[in-house]
């Protein structure tokens, strides 16, 4: 038996899932054979996933998405590096109600990875997601050692507001050991980095942008893209139209730039975590997150799991919150069938506030109906 599940956001995290679901298979056969194996798909959470999988968890102080400082995490493990975008510049990061669309910067970020760097990463995988920030990477990069002038020669405001006052662009300073790093991008998430489809577009609204901030932003983008090309070439303006130069507010075009290799989060992540030999032992494998719907099927953890179980020929099931897809659909992803909390407490409040006691009579649940 595997349980292999992403956390149920605001409830459980995938560690916690992991216990919960394993204590109620042990209700119904005591001494059961359980491994748990906490997945992510790039987004907040993926640290925790690695360190459950056996990394060792570093804790350094970096700039948060306002400038203040706060503790972010990675984790390490050899010369492999998990860091995760969202530890230092994550909507989480921000007071309680309060956005900043136009300033919030990924400085922070770019800390992290000069830690993985300084720790001695010669691979590291950069989880993107649930990002405060919509900055195109740019304070990223400023962190790495890039520089980005106003016309009269001072670095432009944080965020990406401030990319609307960039006149010049040098990478020239970026850290050297960046050019022998094996840099993942981890993402589920393949937009380009503006227009309709692009990062603020899609997801600044999310993150407190009003229309108005919506278009500024875009328009700020493109320039920022725009003076890139004049410093580094054409290559800036092919990775802005390339597939996850959007993700995490745009992050995901300063990875490029850096040479990062785009990959769906959750495939890199079940590299990273030892996934296919933990699926060798089970006979069935159980995923899940806390809602199961149509985002589920676009790269979301449960839907990798799920495709690379089928592909070895294991029975999935699944464990959700909230179920909001037709059995063809999930039949279609690979899982044979999902127990949602709500089949067992049809409060939905009750659910969010009592989500590990809920999930337990749901596992066994599953335990009478695959096990006995």
């Amino acid at each position: 038996m595997l349980i292999a599940a992403d956390k149920f956001k605001g409830s459980l995290t995938a560690v916690q899932v992991a216990e919960r679901v394993t204590a109620g298979l042990c209700r119904v056969v005591p001494g059961l054979d359980v491994e748990a194996l906490p997945v992510a798909d790039g987004g907040d959470g993926t640290v925790d996933a690695a360190v459950a999988a056996g990394f060792e968890r570093r804790e350094i102080r970096v700039a948060g998405p306002l400038g203040q400082e706060v503790t972010a995490a990675f984790a390490l493990r050899g010369d492999t590096a998990v860091v995760e975008m969202a530890e230092a510049s994550g909507l989480q990061r921000l007071p309680a109600g309060v956005f900043a669309p136009l300033t919030a910067s990924t400085y922070g970020s770019g800390e992290l990875l000069r830690a993985a760097l300084d720790a001695g990463a010669r691979t590291i995988v950069f989880g993107v997601g649930g990002s405060a920030t919509t900055d195109g990477g740019a304070g990223m990069l400023s962190a790495l050692g890039a520089r980005f002038l106003d016309g009269d020669g001072e670095p432009v405001p944080p965020g990406g507001g401030g990319l609307a006052e960039l006149a010049r662009a040098d990478l020239s300073g970026l850290d050297p050991r960046l050019s022998a790093v094996e840099l993942v991008l981890a993402s589920d998430v393949d937009n380009p980095l503006t227009g309709p489809q692009g990062a603020p577009a899609v997801y600044g609204p999310q993150k407190g942008a009003a229309p108005d901030d919506v278009a500024a932003l875009d328009a700020a983008l493109a320039h920022f893209a725009k003076v890139l090309e004049a410093a580094v070439g054409p290559r800036a303006a092919e990775h802005a139209a390339a597939p996850g130069a959007g993700a995490a507010g745009g992050i995901g075009y300063g990875a490029l730039l850096l040479g990062a290799r785009f990959r769906p989060g959750i495939e890199v992540m079940l590299d990273v975590l030892g996934f296919a030999p933990a699926l060798d032992r089970a006979d069935l494998v159980i995923t899940g997150e806390g809602s199961l719907d149509e985002q589920t099927l676009h790269g979301k953890a449960p839907a990798g799991v799920a495709a690379a179980a089928r592909a070895a020929g294991k029975d999935v099931v699944a464990v959700c919150g909230r179920l909001a897809l037709p059995q063809e659909a999930l039949q279609r992803a690979g899982i044979g069938r999902a127990y949602p909390l709500t089949s067992v407490e049809p409060d939905v409040a009750k659910c969010i506030a009592d989500a590990g006691p809920i999930l337990e009579r749901v596992a066994e649940r599953i335990g009478q109906d695959f096990l006995l």
